[in-house]
């Protein structure tokens, strides 16, 4: 069942420890079929070099196992809250990366003081009040504080990424960390300024429209 997920899934959820997000057994990731409206997720408890396409979880929007060996894992209602409420998602990543949750852990947001974060944000990361993991309540509060951004810190928890592709999605997670440790090293140094909102948009919108695109131009 949902083959073609199920090995996207698996590859997104092997990506997290190559690039550092994770340690051990945290962090997941989730996709979501837009015709069946059925999810694939991580299992629950399993070292990342012990999965496989074959053992990621099918599960429906209301958390029945659909498919599965193994138990699916226990953020999987967070992650379902999030798709019954942003029809617009379809994958979710959910890591601990050290330098995005050192700023979740004091509860700050990681304000847009770098064109990175412009081009690849629009907008300040949010850190969403605590909440006690292992329900849909995360998720809930994810919806309510994530506004326009692709990504939120969980105050004391970690990070939450979303997109409309799992590839997007995990991405993502990985430039939320990137600019997470070159803020904190700029925070060493002195105190960050935000850009202004219309170089902002400016960023955003070169980054999202033009950047990579091809641009048919007439030479002579």
């Amino acid at each position: 069942m949902l083959e073609k997920l199920r090995e996207e899934v698996w590859r997104a959820n092997m990506a997290l420890p190559a690039n550092g997000l994770v340690t051990w057994t945290s962090g997941n990731v989730s996709g979501r079929d837009p015709e069946t409206g059925l999810v694939v997720i991580k299992p629950s408890g399993v070292l990342f070099d012990e999965l496989t396409p074959e053992n990621m979880v099918v599960v429906d929007l209301d958390g029945n196992i659909v498919e599965a060996t193994l138990g699916p894992s226990t953020d999987t209602a967070s992650h379902l809250s999030i798709y019954r409420h942003r029809p617009d998602v379809n994958a979710v990543t959910h890591t601990h990366s050290n330098y995005a949750t050192a700023f979740a852990a004091v509860g700050k947001s990681i304000p847009v003081c770098l064109t990175a974060i412009a081009d690849e944000f629009g907008t300040t990361i949010p850190c969403a009040p605590y909440v006690r993991i292992g329900d849909q309540e995360i998720g809930e509060t994810i919806v309510r504080h994530i506004g326009t951004s692709v990504a939120i810190l969980m105050k004391q928890h970690g990070v939450f990424t979303i997109g409309t592709t799992v590839k997007k999605a995990l991405k993502a997670a990985v430039m939320v960390e990137d600019i997470a440790r070159t803020v904190w090293m700029a925070l060493q140094i002195g105190q960050v300024e935000e850009l202004p909102a219309e170089e902002i948009a400016a960023n955003y919108d070169r980054y999202q429209n033009r950047y990579g695109t091809f641009a048919a131009s007439k030479i002579g």
